[in-house]
């Protein structure tokens, strides 16, 4: 039985790949190979190329001509002594100076804390001697102070035995009467300022009342396709409402259709503008 394994150009595509997969692999492998390889040490003495590099170029200088093998050998071992000799005394120079500076490390820390210990030590005398000095002082002077309130007790007591002692009196501490206080919260100026705002808007509402009760005349004219002049007598307090019905008052005895007619179906014209009838004569006299 047949089975079918896809197109040839995917064969040969999957192909391609499997061989471009296995060239890196391959590449892959040298690479490590190689990195191995330069950072192999192959042997210990690798490790102390230099020394024994140092000792061979000795050993050519100092050799000239043919020498047996003893004499080759002789010199060999001298150099290598004399090798490791100055390095053996490079790094003895190497310790003495790092000896030698820990030594001046020491030395230099040592005599700063000589100096701070001198330091405090001057210091903690200069306080003893104050201390002292205090001590002494303190001591006269209570001294001086238990004489004193003794002799003052002993006259206390003669005044007080006398005919005509007075018990001393206390002074009281107040304010200073100098120094600016507007700026502090005070309760009695608050007060103060309170009932002087009362009673000058008591006074303020009192001058508008007179002036609202104040007669004022006023000229109208009742338009019915013709105009008819009247005067009434109001008072500055009065709305416009109470105005239309002064003048229905007036106006009834003339004119008989008016006997039904009521203040709300009646405006008020000054000028160009219909004046509402919640307002006063008072409210034109003020913003005039």
């Amino acid at each position: 039985m047949a089975m079918y394994k896809g197109a040839a150009s995917e064969a040969g595509r999957a192909m391609h790949l499997k061989k471009k997969r296995e060239k890196a692999l391959e590449e892959l492998e040298l690479r490590k190979k190689k990195i191995e390889e330069e950072l192999k040490i192959s042997t210990m003495e690798n490790k102390f190329a230099a020394h024994y590099d140092a000792v061979e170029q000795q050993l050519k200088s100092s050799t000239i001509g043919l020498v047996t093998l003893d004499e080759m050998k002789a010199k060999q071992e001298d150099v290598v002594k004399e090798r490791e000799r100055q390095l053996a005394q490079r790094q003895q120079e190497r310790e003495l100076q790092r000896q030698r500076e820990i030594q001046k490390k020491r030395e230099q820390q040592e005599r700063q804390r000589r100096q701070i210990a001198a330091l405090s030590f001057k210091l903690d005398d200069e306080e003893e001697e104050d201390e002292d000095a205090e001590e002494n002082n303190n001591s006269e002077d209570g001294e001086k102070e238990e004489k004193g309130n003794s002799q003052e007790s002993k006259e206390q007591d003669e005044d007080k035995d006398g005919p005509e002692y007075e018990p001393p009196v206390k002074r009281k501490l107040g304010k200073n009467p100098d120094v600016d206080t507007s700026f502090l919260p005070d309760r009695e100026r608050e007060e103060d300022e309170k009932r002087i705002r009362e009673e000058l808007r008591m006074e303020w509402v009192q001058k508008q009342q007179q002036l609202k009760n104040e007669d004022i005349e006023i000229t109208f004219s009742y338009w019915d396709g013709s105009g008819h002049r009247k005067v009434v007598r109001m008072k500055k307090g009065n709305s416009i409402y109470q105005f239309l019905q002064k003048c229905l008052e007036v106006l009834r005895k003339e004119f008989y259709e008016l006997r039904a007619v009521t203040a709300d179906q009646l405006m008020y014209v000054k000028e160009d503008l219909i004046i509402p009838h919640h307002y006063t004569f008072y409210d034109f006299i003020v913003t005039k």
